[in-house]
Formats: structure tokens, sequence, C-alpha cells
């Protein structure tokens, strides 16, 4: 209620403990009055007897007598303030559902616009204006409306919830400090607040970064997937592309055999038709001859058949057709041929895509050196851990669990457990070897099986030229050249370990389908030095792409 367009004043009408006008008013010996009411219940309360304002102590209990001139005058007041409150309420906005509504008006429950803490109590913009113009009242904890204020309340002493508790974790009021939560850590409820909005502030900094993360990572992923059908539209216009050419060849191919055929069985026909031709021929003139004969020997007339049988026509030369013959044509090798010809351009062109593979795998290439801490103690390494050959004095080493102790065998420092990765050795001058990868927790004492159940995924060379794959069992190899340096690549979750013929740009052998679940190392071993015939070292070469 605004104080301006009235005589009175609203602090003098206002009972300073309901904060309403006055309602039976009193005075006590003090000076200060109040509602009747309202200084009865507060004295039956607190005793001793008390001014709430002034704090003076009445030691006998003052008797209370109604002011009939000020109850009038407040009377008056509160009429012209309900016209007053009438007329503004208009103006205002009733409180809608989900809105807290002012606890003072009475009928049309207004829009509250604070609440306060020490009232218990949400006020409309009339109903607010003492809390913003009386001294008493400014001091008073205003916040933005809300609902429940009895829950800001200690349910155990009927006291403002004011104090927080860090010991037990929780609000307390005055009293709660002194009796149930006594010695404990207890701090005002604005300094817990600040500190806990500070780590709100903190922990919506670190949200916001995972979020800034995980938001950078879909672009990660977007971005791979954008790679993933860039390298897919590439590979399907590379595979069409050869298998149009395949196709061509073998269209070709066909029509050239085809064709072949066809001239074979053209020269054939045209053989057998010169030879009826001519048949034909011969037949005619016969044919002429035979008439001739035939009209003489029907003559009566002696001297004229013997005259005209001088005269006869010689009989016409003609071939002796008792040697020629028409043949079939002979296609004895002719789909072989055609066959073997395709075979040799389906060969080329294998050759061209296994190239094209040895430079797509050789972008994955990267630095791997010999870990001494895994090495079997006969093993010699260089300083720079690119090489490893067998000796024959064995080392006194530690036998850690990394190290091999039975088969001369060798790891890589570097593990990979994603990805793909890819790398070079020269087997150059060796009769025998192994290379491949092998998982974390693979047996490394005593007899080893190389097989991919036991970890290893790994090819090798036996007595100069018995190639094989361990595959458990082992798979020989047929390989049309001896390789002089191994590419060995992994695809670690395309389940793919692949050998290469670095120089002639072939493919030894792929394990395909593996199922990866632990880091993968490079594996390595020279064999024995077969009394120096396999002394070359295992050469870790720095990949050089094939152009």
């Amino acid at each position: 209620m605004s104080a301006a367009s009235m005589q009175m004043t609203e602090d003098q009408f206002l009972c300073s403990i309901c904060l309403d006008v006055f309602t039976d008013p009193v005075a006590i010996p003090c000076g200060h009055n109040f509602c009747k009411a309202c200084i009865t219940q507060h004295w039956n309360v607190n005793v001793p007897s008390q001014c709430p304002n002034c704090k003076e102590v009445f030691y006998t209990r003052p008797e209370l007598k109604v002011n009939t001139f000020i109850s009038e005058m407040a009377a008056q007041f509160r009429q012209s303030a309900q016209q007053k409150a009438s007329s503004s309420s208009s103006e205002q906005q009733a409180a809608k559902p989900g809105e807290v509504p002012c606890d003072v008006c009475t009928g049309t429950k207004l829009k509250a616009l604070k609440s306060c803490l020490v009232c218990l109590d949400s006020y409309c913009e009339t109903h607010l204006e003492p809390h913003l113009t009386r001294s008493g009242l400014k001091r008073h904890q205003l916040i933005d409306p809300v609902e429940n204020l009895e829950g800001r309340m200690c349910t155990k002493h009927d006291k403002l919830l004011e104090l927080f508790c860090k010991t037990d974790q929780t609000c307390v009021c005055m009293l709660c400090t002194v009796l149930d939560h006594k010695n404990h850590d207890v701090v005002p409820l604005k300094e817990e607040y600040e500190g806990k909005k500070a780590e709100l502030g903190k922990t919506d900094d670190e949200i916001q970064q995972m979020i800034q993360k995980r938001r950078l990572k879909i672009q990660e992923i977007k971005h791979s997937v954008e790679l993933s059908e860039e390298d897919a539209d590439r590979e399907i216009a590379g595979g069409v592309q050869v298998f149009t050419a395949l196709k061509e060849s073998v269209e070709r191919s066909q029509a050239e055999l085809i064709d072949t055929i066809k001239e074979k069985q053209r020269k054939t026909e045209k053989q057998a038709e010169g030879f009826i031709e001519e048949l034909e021929q011969e037949i005619c003139e016969l044919k002429k001859r035979s008439t001739e004969v035939e009209q003489l020997s029907r003559s009566e007339d002696h001297l004229h058949l013997l005259q005209s049988f001088r005269t006869l026509k010689a009989a016409p030369p003609t071939k002796n057709w008792t040697g020629v013959r028409v043949s079939p044509p002979s296609y004895e090798g002719t789909v072989v041929r055609a066959v073997t010809q395709l075979e040799e351009t389906l060969s080329n062109q294998m050759k061209k895509l296994v190239e094209v593979e040895l430079k797509r795998v050789q972008q994955s290439a990267v630095d791997v050196t010999l870990d001494p801490e895994t090495a079997h103690p006969d093993l010699i390494l260089s300083d720079d851990g690119k090489q490893v050959k067998h000796g024959n004095v064995k080392k006194n080493l530690p036998d850690n669990p990394e190290r091999f102790d039975t088969f001369v065998n060798v790891l890589a420092k570097q593990s990979f457990s994603s990805g793909r990765f890819y790398y070079e050795v020269q087997v150059k001058g060796k009769t025998g070897w192994d290379l491949g990868v092998v998982r974390e927790s693979i047996n490394r004492k005593g007899y080893i099986p190389l097989s991919p159940q036991e970890g290893f995924w790994t090819i090798w060379l036996r007595n100069q030229n018995e190639y094989s794959a361990l595959a458990g069992p082992p798979v020989r190899l047929s390989l049309k050249s001896r390789p002089q340096k191994v590419g060995v690549f992994v695809d670690y979750e395309e389940g793919l370990v692949s050998f290469h013929d670095v120089d002639a740009a072939a493919l030894i052998y792929s394990f395909t389908g593996c199922c990866f679940t632990e880091k993968l190392y490079p594996f390595f071993s020279p064999c024995n030095n077969a009394s120096g015939k396999n002394s070359a070292p295992l050469i870790i070469s720095p990949v050089n792409h094939t152009e």
C-alpha cells in the first residue's frame, strides 16, 4: 500500500508483530502499540514479558486495554487501504497456476513479487510495500518468490534455517548449534551457499568441457565417417574399374575364341564348297557324254554308228576323288590357349592390384625397434635396435618375465591396440626366420606352439625354401620368388594380418577374421645361425613407398 496519497503514514497503523493494520490496538507501558492478540501471544511464549521493539522488560505483566482512538483510526485506515488495494489489484496480475500467490491477499490472490525469510510470507506489490519502506522490515531478507516457506524452518525448534553444519552436511537453526550440533563445524548458510555455488560453477565448467570434448568427438567421428565414405567410394570406383576391365578381357577373349573357331569353320566350308562345285561340274560333263552315248547306242544304222563312234567326243578329264576328303578342323588347344592368355591378363591385373594395395598399407608405416628386455640370451641386438641375429655365446641376462628363455625370439618395444600399422623386415641371405605379431599375454617360457590360438599370427621360412603360414595347422606357401624384404601389415579393428613380398609387390599370406582384444607386439626370430649358414641378421628397414 502506498502512503504517498494519504495524510496518515502506514507505519503508524501497522503492528510490528503481525505486520498488518492494528486489530484491537493496545499500548504497553513503554509506549509501543500492538494488536492485543499479538502481544498477548508473544508474552505467553516469552517470559518475562518484554517489549518486542525496545526490549524493555516488565516483571509484572501489564494489564492490556484497547485504545479506542487508535482502534478507530486503524479502522479508517484499513478501509482506505482496502479501497486502495482494490483499485490497484485490478492493475496487478492474479497468480496463475505454477506461480507463487501473495499470502496476505484476501479474495483473488495476486502474484507474489518477493518472499520474506523472516516473516515466512510471500507478498504482492501492494503488500510488499512495508518491507521496502519501514526501517524495521527493511532488514528482513527478501528472495524471489518461493512456495513452502515453512520448509525453511527447523522442524524441531521452529526457527529459521540460517546455518549449515558441515559435519553432518545439513541445514540447521541457531538452537541446533547449541543442542544437537554442538562442537560441529557450522558456518552461515550464505558462506556454504557461496562455496557450493563455486563448486557448482566448477562442476558446470567440467561438464561444459566434457560436453565440448564429446562434441569434438562427434565431429571426429563424423569426419571419420566422411573419410570412410570417401574411401568406400574410391574403393568401389577402383573395384568397378578393375572388374570392368576383367569383364572386358573375358568378353574380348571369348569373342576372339569364337572368331577363331568360326574362321576355321569358314575355311572348312569354303574348301568343301570348292570340292562340291568341281564335282558338280564333272557330273554335268559326264551327263552330256552319257546322253550322246545313249543316243548313238539306239541307232539301227550300222554305218552311221561306226562313223559316229569315231567322232564321239573323248571322255572329259576327271579327277581321282578317291583320296579327297574334307576333314573337320582341329580345335585342339584353342580354348586352352585362350584361357592361358586370359590368365596372363588376369595375372597382370592382379599384380597391379597388389601393387596398389602395397602402396596403401605402406601409408600406415610405423617406427619399430627391438626390445632387449624380451630377447633370448643367445640373440645379438644392434645398438639402434633395428637388427637381430643369433650368436654362439649365451649371455648371462636376468630371467625377467618378459624374456624368451627357450626359443630365440624377441619382441618390439612398441605395442598397438587399435588402428593400422605396417613395418618391413629385410630377410636377405637367411635360410630360416619367423615374422609376425603376437598378443601381450603369450607364453614366453619353455615350448611355445606358434598358432593364432596361442596368440601368434606368424609366417616362417625353413630349409631355405619351405615357407609356411602358422595358421594351426601350418599352411604351406607356394611362392614364385624368394622374398628379400617382408612387409607386415595389421588392421586391428578389421582383424587382419597380412604379409607382403615388398620387392615383388606380391601378397604372401593373410590371416583374416582375427579377434584382437589385447595389445599386439611385432614378433621376430632370426632362428639359429646353423653353423654360419643362417648368420645374416633380420633388419627392420625404413619403408620406401613404392612408386
